[in-house]
């Protein structure tokens, strides 16, 4: 017998051909905020209005992706209410600080999720966590992901929409409770570039590029504190989109550091247009390989010589910043992570190295599969015109790698 997702996934596209356009319509914003009891506020509102309309005129929905992004965004009004009417409630969640976040920076598959979840394993620091963006509440020190109802629930969530967009966990491994990227969170105020990965949305992008993300992390800071229950925690926060979002991370941040993966983007780009790729296939009919290469060219090129620019920053000093190759993190992943904590002066525990190793013993390449290199001529991509591109940003990190 098929497994569940897979019959699932059969039943959607065969719904999608046979009914109307106009089944399972999703609402517009009033509606979806009347739907979901809520009161947003007014940079949330706008958010969704205008992630909407840009949906409404430039993605040509599925039948799966019309019902999930309903669900969705009613789950993400219901979640930001929550936290809000936590901090209400409770202003001592609002006087916990947010101590020294440590950021993970990188172009896509440069090996920052790898290094996040080995960093997840030290007892010292907390991820915000899969289940925790379906289901917002802390993780206590004793929490038992095998036991809990939640961690269930969200890793058949992920089993199905693995099934629907086959090949998404070979190329991303994650589980209910393993660590998530803060787009995620942003999410939540529909100010996230999270929206561009699943949907073809470049006018809401444009919108969003104007508006800035500083409202998104003034949020992303509530949730952070909403997790940490009232006390004071070391956050590690890893997302490609940080790249975007520095000047709002350090408006809320200023005391953030930062550790920055470097990799040729030659040999990822085509790997990063795949993979937007996969997650579009469940949510978008007639997907355009040429348009994604063409769209992740031009913003990693952006996003490569944002690094640059940050690494001159005077406001932000060395000692706040580790760069690293790639390959030095994966040749050994352990001495990697040492060199990281005595950087930042922290203190490494013998039960971290420990819970670390545990991880990289049973997947030593993070849990990820090994492909063939994905053709960049797929997505209508130019090896001389990277090349050229991204030149500024390989010399300055890349050479040493070769």
């Amino acid at each position: 017998m098929a497994p569940l997702a897979t019959m699932l996934s059969r039943g959607f596209n065969l719904a999608d051909k046979l009914l109307p356009d106009a089944a399972f319509r999703v609402a517009d914003a009033k509606a979806l905020i009347r739907a979901a009891r809520v009161t947003p506020g007014i940079d949330a509102q706008q958010g969704l209005e205008r992630l909407l309309d840009s949906i409404y005129a430039e993605s040509e929905l599925s039948l799966f992706g019309r019902v999930s992004l309903k669900w969705d965004f009613i789950r993400l009004l219901r979640n930001a209410q929550l936290v809000e009417d936590a901090h209400a409630a409770n202003p001592a969640l609002g006087a916990a600080p947010v101590m020294t976040p440590l950021f993970i920076l990188g172009l896509p598959r440069s090996g920052t999720s790898f290094l996040h979840n080995l960093l997840a394993e030290d007892p010292g620091s907390q991820v915000p966590r899969n289940w925790q963006m379906i289901y917002p509440a802390p993780r206590p020190a004793d929490f038992n992901a095998e036991q809990d109802k939640r961690v269930a629930r969200v890793d058949k969530q992920l089993d199905l929409f693995n099934g629907l967009a086959p090949g998404f966990r070979e190329m991303h491994p994650i589980y209910a409770d393993s660590p998530q990227e803060c787009s995620e969170i942003t999410s939540h105020v529909f100010q996230s570039l999270r929206f561009d990965s699943t949907h073809r949305v470049p006018t809401y992008f444009d919108w969003l590029e104007r508006h800035g993300h500083y409202d998104a992390f003034c949020f992303h800071k509530k949730f952070l504190q909403f997790l940490q229950n009232g006390a004071p925690a070391r956050w590690v926060l890893k997302c490609p989109d940080h790249t975007f979002t520095l000047d709002a991370i350090l408006r809320v941040y200023p005391d953030a550091r930062f550790v920055i993966l470097h990799r040729d983007p030659i040999a990822v780009l085509g790997s990063v247009a795949h993979l937007t790729q996969v997650l579009r296939r469940p949510f978008l009919r007639n997907i355009d390989a040429g348009e994604i290469g063409a769209q992740v060219a031009a913003r990693w090129t952006q996003g490569a010589n944002l690094l640059l620019e940050f690494d001159q920053r005077a406001d932000v000093p060395a000692s706040r910043k580790l760069h690293m190759q790639y390959e030095e993190f994966t040749a050994d992943p352990l001495a990697a992570i040492s060199r990281i904590y005595a950087h930042f002066n922290e203190d490494l525990t013998e039960t971290a190295i420990q819970a670390m190793r545990c991880v990289v013993e049973a997947k030593p390449r993070g849990g990820y599969g090994r492909h063939p290199p994905y053709k960049l001529e797929t997505f209508k991509l130019s090896v001389p015109a990277l090349q050229s591109a991204f030149r500024p940003y390989v010399l300055q990190y890349c050479q040493a790698a070769r």
